[in-house]
């Protein structure tokens, strides 16, 4: 099932609210992601609106006068889709669509939508259908009424049972199945990961597009699907590897995201599965984003969510050729900034203050690669000699 069909080659309108707790700089940020998503599903970005509030309208997230001006703008310029940064009620997806006169969707649906065209194998498209419905039930209104065509049999409905209560039951009943199935899928992909015990474990973890895919192949030597796109990996990719002699298994795990659908993360629970049960985790980060410090924290947060905080890390910064700095001029005395930092100073300052092993590479030029393969065969054999002390004939 796909949730909508609004993103086709559709000129958006993107929407962000600026608070106290998220200043306007920042929320600006967002949108340039928001952009990125919106590009992903195939549409087209073409204005951001973001308004100073205490926090979003309850009713309409923004202020009235300022959904006004963005109802003009849609209205002058022919705009099929506006796209907001947060998720949105039910009731404010309604309020807002009173007034704007198109489609209407938040960030989760947008996510979900990226998910569903990506879901390749029967697994995924499993985890993202049921995240999909598991969305749309609250949300639920008389459009949906189609979906009752779905079932039939004699006794089906009661007397004077409204269709949009049809329509619940038909989704509760398919949410119900598919619950179903990933608890099958998940079984199956336990005992797949019980049949690997022999074999340390390392799994790629990292904030969406960072290369964590392009990295895979070139330790695997295999073609993981990689794309500058947010996403293009949903299905846990496991490659046996070998370094030096010493066997290991890699895996390809999906993108974190700020703000990724509690839906999805309970969906993709056997995903997740791999991250938890990985004895070695590769973060990998993209060096080159200037908001790299942050979505490290994204990723950390996540870990800790699903319960594989206490991993041991390798921190990754990659795209080493694409970072770029400003040389301040000699007289200037203002204290440096991000853009002012070159790159031998972040990398001693990363490697000094992070608690983990950390490696600057291009996974692009293979700059590094080598001392990034011999840090992963040092770490791996460690870990192999306290899991498997009878089995140390590799090395």
């Amino acid at each position: 099932m796909n949730l909508t069909n609004d993103i086709g080659a559709e000129r958006a309108i993107l929407v962000g609210v600026a608070t106290p707790e998220t200043p306007f700089e920042k929320t600006n940020e967002y949108l340039d992601e928001l952009a990125f998503l919106v590009e992903t599903a195939g549409g087209i970005p073409e204005k951001k609106v973001i308004q100073n509030l205490q926090h979003p309208d309850p009713k309409t997230y923004l202020g009235s006068g300022k959904l006004q001006e963005v109802a003009d703008y849609i209205t002058e310029n022919k705009i099929e889709l506006a796209v907001f940064d947060d998720e949105l009620s039910p009731s404010q997806t309604r309020n807002i669509e009173h007034v704007l006169k198109c489609t209407v969707i938040d960030r989760t649906r947008l996510i979900l939508d990226i998910f569903a065209k990506r879901a390749q194998t029967a697994h995924a498209k499993v985890q993202v259908e049921l995240a999909q419905y598991q969305y749309l039930l609250p949300r639920l209104t008389r459009m949906w009424t189609h979906l009752e065509k779905q079932r039939g049999g004699i006794g089906m409905r009661g007397p004077g049972e409204k269709e949009i209560e049809t329509d619940r039951r038909i989704i509760r009943d398919r949410i119900s199945l598919l619950k179903t199935r990933l608890q099958e899928i998940d079984r199956q992909k336990f005992t797949q990961r019980r049949n690997r015990e022999q074999f340390v474990r390392v799994a790629l973890v990292g904030y969406t597009n960072v290369g964590k895919s392009t990295i895979m192949n070139l330790i695997s030597k295999s073609d993981v699907f990689a794309e500058n796109k947010l996403f293009a990996t949903l299905d846990t990719t496991v490659r046996k590897v070998v370094i030096n002699n010493l066997p290991f298994l890699l895996s390809d795990t999906v993108g974190f995201i700020r703000k990724l659908p509690t839906g999805l993360v309970e969906s993709f629970k056997s995903t997740l599965d791999e991250i938890r049960e990985t004895d070695l985790l590769l973060h990998i980060v993209d060096i080159s984003h200037p908001e790299f410090e942050e979505q490290i924290e994204v990723v950390n947060n996540t870990l800790e969510e699903i319960n594989a905080g206490d991993k041991p890390v390798i921190t990754v910064f990659n795209k080493i050729d694409n970072y770029s700095w400003i040389e301040k001029e000699e007289d200037d005395l203002t204290p440096k900034e991000k853009c002012n930092i070159t790159l031998d100073e972040l990398r001693q300052t990363w490697m000094a203050k992070s608690k983990t092993k950390s490696i600057f590479i291009s996974a692009k030029t293979k700059e590094n690669l080598e001392e990034f393969r011999e840090m992963l065969y040092e770490e791996i054999k460690k870990l192999h000699i306290q899991i498997y002390p009878y089995n140390n004939f590799l090395y």
